[in-house]
């Protein structure tokens, strides 16, 4: 599998109904996970699916009070440079709220509030490689 064929699958995942897509080819296999199919996970078996696939579709992982980074990339805490971040340390936040962007492999995935806080400390900068796992966030 080369690069070409892996964003075209990217591609055809997004533009489609489908929640996951598999494709092997000559002993590789690529497994593509939307988020919305992440977000409707237990939380226990968010986990387990992040881990089979570390560069699937993200989902924001609450661990006591961090926000940790569902795949490897990098992390822009604005939605474009020169705008104001998503969020900021002392800033209240609400379930579902944008909280930063992950860019993997040219696809910017969203990282989301899993409930109401307050940020108590933003732990990453604008631009900075991140892990999968990795705290982003702490919250109060």
């Amino acid at each position: 599998m080369n690069q070409e064929q892996i964003k075209t699958l990217i591609d055809a995942l997004a533009a489609s109904d489908l929640c996951e897509l598999e494709y092997s080819e000559n002993g590789s296999t690529l497994r593509l996970v939307k988020q919305s199919a992440l977000a409707a996970a237990p939380r226990r078996a968010r986990a387990a699916i992040a881990a089979v696939a570390a560069h699937d579709a993200p989902v924001a992982a609450a661990a006591a009070a961090e926000c940790l980074a569902p795949l490897y990339g990098v992390v822009h805490l604005q939605p474009t440079p020169g705008e104001p971040p998503f969020v900021q340390a002392g800033q209240a936040i609400e379930a579902g709220q944008t909280l930063c962007v992950i860019e993997a492999m040219k696809v910017f995935n969203e990282v989301r509030a899993e409930r109401d806080a307050t940020v108590q400390e933003v732990l990453v900068g604008s631009g900075q490689e991140v892990e999968a796992g990795q705290p982003l966030f702490h919250f109060e």
